[in-house]
């Protein structure tokens, strides 16, 4: 059996990646009122699929808190998945525009929000999970 395998890099992944989810949801229901916004989205499989990509690259590392990263901010500001999944956060179709010509439909991106909550709190958990196990296993046994 192999110890340390991808499934908790695959879920810090997720957690970055449905943060970023969070991000652009939570921007959309706090401009809901705002004329002429159109919702943004993030297809979360492309932004996984992304994040897989560029965590398998050869990157460079920072060896210096002074040293900055491909997008001009600091190199440890954001993980390399949080990065990936940000660049694909697209205009959403969205729903036919209000009066004002907003395009958010509150209902349906709350339900996004919470759903996107749920499957951060499952990944999380999962997490502790997988760490729980680690640690059972470094303790030998002992609880």
């Amino acid at each position: 059996m192999k110890l340390f395998d991808t499934t908790l890099t695959r879920l810090q992944e997720s957690l970055d990646v449905r943060l970023v989810e969070h991000n652009v949801l939570a921007g959309n229901i706090a401009n809901s009122d705002t004329p002429g916004y159109r919702p943004m989205a993030l297809d979360f499989a492309q932004a996984m699929a992304a994040a897989h990509a560029t965590d398998s690259a050869d990157a460079l590392s920072a060896t210096s808190p002074m040293h900055l990263g491909p997008n001009g901010a600091a190199a440890d500001s954001a993980s390399r998945a949080m990065t990936a999944a940000s660049a694909l956060v697209s205009d959403s179709a969205g729903t036919s525009p209000s009066f004002d010509g907003n395009q958010v439909d509150v209902d349906r991106t709350m339900a996004g929000l919470a759903e996107n909550s749920l499957q951060y709190g499952a990944s999380a958990k999962a997490a502790g999970k997988k760490l729980a196990i680690l640690r059972y296993v470094v303790s030998d046994g002992a609880a």
